[in-house]
């Protein structure tokens, strides 16, 4: 049977010809039930997978696979589950007790994301009717359970949810589960282009590029800016026009200097195709390595970002990376997701809190108010004056993210913090700014940051949780450490001495 194309808008902002995400509803049973007792299974968990599929809100289709009650079975669906480039995960269900040793060959071999429900079909006990057929039918309370060992001790990582599958807890849960798996599946297909190497002599911002295409899916490659300077050259004059008037619709153009404006549409017309031509959805720039151009892309990057590109500033692949797939995993929700950096502190005693922005390159999906286009000097990579984005932040809960190289496994630092209004005018200061209050507080939240090796640049979200990338963290096989309004500095230094050796005994074969 001929499989069903769909037109969609790509997180990138192009249409293409895609296929639709599907998530797989896989039940398991055995044969000493009866016939009849499967044929009902089969039924009530059609039902189930349908009614999730109904609350999905587009996210995926949440598709019925059958149900599966001997050893072959489960490992030809969970071979098929492999195979299948559409599937991003699938949802196990025991309906009645599967015993757990059938799914060993199956699982072993599973290598997309699981999430494990734990419901039955019955939302309350029918009191007066209840007999053994019912109970023989109805066998999820144990029969989970012995499934659920079987994950344990494989070591299998995997997002086990609890109650009745028509609870709006119970489809939040599976909905959130559903954009982690999409993220996962981003993950796998990330290409990062850099244009120039990394700043020089920055730590933070390297990384080992072959061991996350083999724990994350990245692929990160390197290119002259001369390539992309013949982009640039390429663009024609009507492209241009018809981008400026999108930015006089979007934006308040808040300059005379029309033609550096221009010039940033010519940058964005030319990296976004460069990007399309390879395939690529995020990309780095350096101030270190503009042989060719005329500006630092500041509007462009930030325009692109906008778009749902990842981008990372000073050749930062990793937090490019990153950017991209934390706002795949965000895609559609209220807010924002954008590359950010630590600038500056405001150290006022009890009124701590950090000025975030970069050069020129933060994404408006954080913008709070009017969104305007300026022209400045940049007192650094001795370039002509760009157009970026101006704007303050967003204000309410957030999560700064990043991700470093420990040597032995990377690892994912995240921080609760609390973006506030920024409360007086920065003339002087004419970039996208967001200023936020770490938690518990500036003092101990940042000196944790240190501990744990955090880098200067992140990933300021407020559309996602810290469930979401913990279990993002979890499906990766990446260490995770949490900073937030419990953090005891004590327990925490004790954490990542306990996390050392646990990553070290892992590392050993």
């Amino acid at each position: 049977m001929a499989k069903m194309l769909t037109m969609d808008k790509t997180i990138q902002g192009r249409s293409e010809l895609v296929m639709k995400k599907t998530v797989w509803f896989i039940t398991g049973s055995q044969h000493l039930y009866g016939e009849e007792a499967l044929k009902q299974v089969a039924i009530n968990s059609r039902v189930i997978a349908e009614y999730i599929n109904q609350h999905m809100e587009g996210l995926c289709d949440i598709i019925f696979k059958g149900v599966v009650s001997t050893p072959n079975e489960i490992t030809e669906v969970c071979r098929e589950v492999n195979a299948d480039d559409n599937c991003i995960g699938v949802i196990t269900w025991m309906h009645t007790f599967s015993p757990a040793k059938m799914w060993i060959n199956g699982l072993t071999k599973l290598n997309k994301p699981q999430l494990h429900l734990n419901t039955q079909y019955n939302k309350a006990l029918p009191w007066d009717k209840i007999d053994m057929d019912f109970m023989n039918l109805n066998q999820s309370a144990h029969g989970d359970l012995e499934y659920g060992f079987i994950n344990a001790r494989l070591r299998l990582p995997r997002k086990v949810v609890v109650g009745h599958w028509q609870d709006e807890e119970v489809i939040n849960e599976i909905k959130a589960w559903v954009r982690v798996a999409s993220s996962i599946y981003a993950s796998k297909n990330t290409k990062v282009a850099r244009f120039g190497d990394n700043m020089r002599y920055v730590a933070v911002t390297e990384g080992d590029k072959v061991e996350a295409e083999i724990k994350l899916g990245w692929s990160v490659n390197g290119y002259g800016v001369g390539d992309l300077v013949e982009y640039v050259k390429r663009v024609d004059e009507k492209e241009i026009d018809k981008l400026m008037e999108e930015y006089k619709e979007k934006y308040t153009i808040n300059t005379d200097n029309i033609a550096s404006v221009r010039y940033q549409a010519r940058l964005e017309i030319a990296i976004e195709k460069f990007l399309t031509d390879g395939g690529f959805n995020a990309f780095t720039t350096t101030f270190e390595n503009l042989h060719g151009l005329e500006q630092l892309p500041g509007l462009a990057a930030q325009r692109l970002m906008e778009k749902g590109y990842g981008f990372g500033a000073e050749g930062d692949w990793k937090l490019s990376a990153l950017t991209y797939v934390l706002k795949s995993m965000g895609k559609g929700l209220p807010g924002g997701t954008a590359f950010m950096e630590n600038y500056t502190y405001h150290l006022e005693k009890d009124n701590e809190s950090v000025l975030g922005a970069h050069m020129l390159e933060i994404c408006p999906t954080l913008a709070q108010g009017e969104v305007k286009i300026e022209v400045h000097p940049l007192s650094i990579g001795g370039k002509a004056d760009p157009a970026r984005f101006v704007f303050n932040g967003l204000t309410g809960p957030g999560l700064m993210v990043t991700l470093v190289d420990m040597g032995d496994r990377f690892r994912m630092i995240v921080n609760k913090v609390e973006l506030l209004p920024i409360p007086q005018a920065m003339p002087k200061l004419p970039v996208a700014r967001v200023l936020w209050k770490p938690l518990p507080n500036l003092k101990d939240a940042t000196a944790a940051w240190i501990y744990a090796g955090g880098a200067h640049h992140s990933v300021l979200t407020t559309q996602l949780t810290v469930e979401d990338l913990r279990l993002f963290a979890k499906y990766l096989d990446i260490e995770f450490v949490l900073i937030d309004e419990n953090l005891d500095l004590a327990k925490f230094e004790q954490e990542l001495m306990i996390n050392d050796v646990i990553w070290k005994l892992k590392g050993i074969k």
